[in-house]
C-alpha cells in the first residue's frame, strides 16, 4: 500500500502476489468471501495497472481525481446489493463466520478498490472504513497478525488520503489542506 499512497504503478503487480497469498489465508480462515474477493482483485489490479500507465490524458499516467456523486452513490447501492445477496448466499449455503459482516467487508473493499484504480481520491475513505472494521474481525477469528496487518493497511490509508489531497491540490482539483 505505501507504493499506492506513492501513486507508483507498481502497486499493482505486487498487489497481485499480495492476494494470491490472501486468498490461502481467508480459505483457511473459513472466511469465504474474503478469500473470493481476493481473485476478484487480480484483475482489478491488471485494470489498475494499466489505467494508471495508460489512462491518462494522451494515453499517459492517470493523475488523482475525485468520483463524484454520480458514480459514488450507484457505486454505494451496487456494493449494498452485492453484500447483501453474497452474505444471504454464504448463510445459507456454507459454514461460513460472520457471513454478512464478511460479505459487507467484501463488498466495501471492491469498491474502494475499484475506486482505487480509476485514482479517485474517496477510495481512501472507504479503505479506512473497511480497514478499521476488519481489525476486530480478524481479532475476533484470532488471526491476530492478519489484525495487525489491517491496522497498519488503516494508517496507510490515512497516509494515502492525505497525500494524495496534497496532489489533487497541487493540481488545482482540491483547495490546499489547512494545519
Amino acid at each position: 500500500m505505501l507504493l499506492t499512497v506513492r501513486q507508483n504503478p507498481w502497486c499493482w503487480p505486487i498487489g497481485i502476489v499480495n492476494v494470491a497469498l490472501f486468498a490461502v489465508v481467508f480459505a483457511r480462515a473459513r472466511l469465504y468471501a474474503d478469500s473470493g474477493l481476493q481473485l476478484v482483485y487480480l484483475g482489478l489490479c491488471a485494470y489498475g495497472w494499466w489505467q494508471w500507465t495508460h489512462g491518462g490524458p494522451a494515453g499517459g499516467a492517470l493523475p488523482v481525481g475525485r468520483a463524484g456523486r454520480a458514480v459514488l452513490l450507484p457505486l454505494a447501492g451496487i456494493a449494498a446489493a452485492f453484500a447483501l445477496s453474497l452474505g444471504t448466499l454464504l448463510a445459507r449455503a456454507t459454514d461460513a463466520s460472520f457471513p454478512y459482516l464478511d460479505s459487507a467487508l467484501a463488498a466495501g473493499s471492491l469498491a474502494a478498490q475499484w475506486l482505487q484504480a480509476r485514482k479517485w481520491i474517496e477510495n481512501w475513505w472507504v479503505w479506512i472504513a473497511v480497514d478499521v472494521v476488519y481489525v476486530g474481525l480478524y481479532l475476533a477469528k484470532q488471526l491476530a497478525a492478519t489484525a495487525l496487518l489491517y491496522a497498519m493497511f488503516t494508517a496507510l490509508a490515512a497516509a494515502g488520503l492525505l497525500a494524495w489531497r496534497r496532489s489533487l491540490a497541487q493540481s488545482g482539483g482540491l483547495p490546499e489542506p489547512t494545519g
